[in-house]
């Protein structure tokens, strides 16, 4: 069938060009990027296609189970990461996202019962505004999660450089103050001195930039998921009389919406921006990994129809 056909289209797109970013990480080499950003755009450009032909084809909106969610998600998590990288070239985490695009996907294919009929409480129109929103707010969030690692890889390689002995020399830890807005003068210096790995991470953005492409990519995904939770107020008001209930699944939701609207308040202060940023990043992911799949799969609640 046509919808297989681009599902697997889709897993291959994704694998191809997560392996061919996570090489132009490693080496940056300009075929290595060729390839992985064309594989990404195909691959969006096929599970999207999969989405409509599976509308068009059984006359179900795609997404009333985990299964068409978490296709948007792997979607939406590549879409967001290719608009960001052509703007503020961030390629270098596309082997990351694509890796967790086709993982998601491949997990979602389990969850396949092939196409049944909403329950009475998905039968509604707030299933094409509510969905959409909460699920590309979450792959905002995976963006930002993998700059993150990639900020607390160079930041840990930094500390490591402290006071350690390359290339003969001690690198101290105020070594390159006239350049210290990079935020890695051991790297840098020991970059000068032929360390390898060093050589590797000074291609990567500076830390600050790092920091910065979280809190910009951060900054799309909270409003969407303040949205969502918005619009899942009103659905909740309609299908069950209430607009709040503390459903496990509402009440995680609003924990991951406390931890993304702390991390955009503490990130005004400079003693917040950085490592501690970083961490609160990762953080807010997992919480949203708990109340995407965990809360849905393992616990029981009105939300339990997963999605």
């Amino acid at each position: 069938m046509l919808d297989q056909d681009l599902f697997f289209a889709t897993l291959t797109a994704y694998i191809i060009g997560a392996l061919a970013l996570t090489i132009y990480f490693l080496n940056p080499l300009k075929i290595a990027l060729r390839i992985g950003a064309t594989a990404a755009v195909f691959g969006c450009i096929a599970q999207f296609a999969d989405l409509l032909v599976r509308f068009l084809t059984t006359h179900i909106w795609p997404l009333t189970n985990l299964y068409g969610s978490l296709s948007l998600f792997s979607a939406m998590s590549v879409t967001i990461f290719l608009i960001f990288a052509a703007k503020y070239r961030l390629w270098f985490i596309g082997g990351f996202v694509q890796f967790f695009a086709a993982g998601f996907l491949a997990y979602a294919s389990t969850w396949n019962e092939g196409s049944m009929p909403a329950v009475p409480a998905l039968q509604s129109y707030w299933i094409k505004i509510h969905v959409p929103l909460v699920v590309s707010s979450y792959a905002a969030f995976l963006v930002a999660a993998s700059i993150s690692l990639m900020y607390l890889l160079k930041f840990a390689f930094e500390a490591s450089l402290a006071g350690r002995s390359t290339a003969g020399e001690i690198i101290p830890a105020t070594t390159g103050l006239t350049r210290i807005t990079t935020g890695t003068p051991n790297i840098e210096r020991a970059a000068q001195l032929g360390d390898q790995t060093a050589l590797w991470l000074n291609t990567l953005p500076s830390l600050p930039t790092l920091d910065i492409m979280t809190y910009r990519v951060v900054a799309v995904g909270l409003p969407l998921l303040t949205i969502g939770i918005i619009t899942g107020a009103w659905w909740a008001k309609e299908a069950w009389g209430a607009y709040w209930q503390w459903d496990p699944k509402e009440t995680a939701a609003l924990l991951s919406w406390i931890i993304y609207a702390a991390y955009m308040h503490l990130h005004t202060r400079h003693t917040w921006r950085g490592v501690r940023s970083a961490w609160m990043s990762l953080l807010g992911f997992v919480s949203i990994i708990f109340c995407y799949l965990g809360v849905n799969i393992w616990i029981s609640g009105l939300h339990s129809y997963k999605f």
